[in-house]
C-alpha cells in the first residue's frame, strides 16, 4: 500500500489486527475515521484508552467489570447456587440477552485444546473448583459446541462429579430456522440425542 501515507498505512494495519477485520474493512474503517470531525476522533480514542484502563476481570467469575465484584456476582437477586460455565465474557453477554438465566457465571477464558497446546491448567478450571461449596446446587456447562468445547465440558464434568454437584450441559442441535442440508454431522447427531417427545 505504498500509495497511502505512513500514518494511514499504520492505522490500517492496526485495524486489520482486530478479529474478523480483513484488509478492505480495515481500510474502510481508517478512511471513515479520517473523515470524522477531530472531536469525534478524540472521543473514540479516549473511549478506547478508558476502557482498556478501567475494565478488568471480576475476582469471582472472571467477567468484564469496572468494579469488583461484577454487577452479576454482586447482585443478591441472582441465584448464587447455580453457576453457568462459559468460555469467554462475550458468552455471558449472549446469555444475558435472552433473559432466561438468573444464576451466576464462571468464565474459563478459553477451552481445552491439545492441538493449540492448551490444557486444563491453562484455563480457569481450578478457580471453578474453588467456588464449589455445599451451597452450589448445579453447574451448567455452556461451552461452545466444538470439539474443544465438548472436551472441556467432559473434563469439567469428571472433575466436579466427585464433589457431589449436579453438572448439566446446555442442549445443542438444530438452530431454529435452519435447513437440514446445511447442518454438519455433529449438529445433526446432537439433534437426535437431544430429541423430545412431541405433545
Amino acid at each position: 500500500m505504498d500509495f497511502y501515507p505512513v500514518a494511514i498505512e499504520k492505522l490500517i494495519e492496526e485495524f486489520a489486527k482486530l478479529p474478523s477485520i480483513g484488509s478492505k474493512t480495515a481500510q474502510r474503517l481508517t478512511l471513515h475515521i479520517l473523515n470524522l470531525p477531530e472531536d469525534e476522533v478524540r472521543e473514540f480514542a479516549d473511549a478506547l484508552v478508558k476502557a482498556r484502563g478501567t475494565v478488568k476481570y471480576c475476582g469471582i467469575c472472571g467477567n468484564y467489570t469496572e468494579k469488583d465484584p461484577c454487577a452479576i456476582c454482586g447482585n443478591p437477586n441472582r441465584d448464587h447456587n447455580v453457576i453457568c460455565v462459559v468460555e469467554q465474557p462475550k458468552d455471558i453477554m449472549a446469555i444475558e440477552r435472552v433473559r432466561d438465566f438468573n444464576g451466576v457465571y464462571h468464565v474459563l477464558h478459553g477451552s481445552i485444546s491439545p492441538m493449540a497446546g492448551r490444557g486444563p491448567e491453562d484455563i480457569k478450571i481450578k478457580e471453578l473448583v474453588r467456588r464449589m461449596s455445599g451451597e452450589i446446587q448445579e453447574v451448567i456447562v455452556a461451552t461452545n459446541a466444538t470439539i474443544e468445547g465438548e472436551a472441556t465440558a467432559m473434563y469439567i464434568s469428571r472433575v466436579l462429579k466427585p464433589l457431589d454437584v449436579k453438572v448439566t450441559r446446555i442442549a445443542s442441535g438444530m438452530p431454529v430456522g435452519s435447513d437440514l442440508e446445511y447442518a454438519d454431522e455433529v449438529t445433526l447427531a446432537k439433534s437426535f440425542e437431544g430429541r423430545k417427545e412431541i405433545k
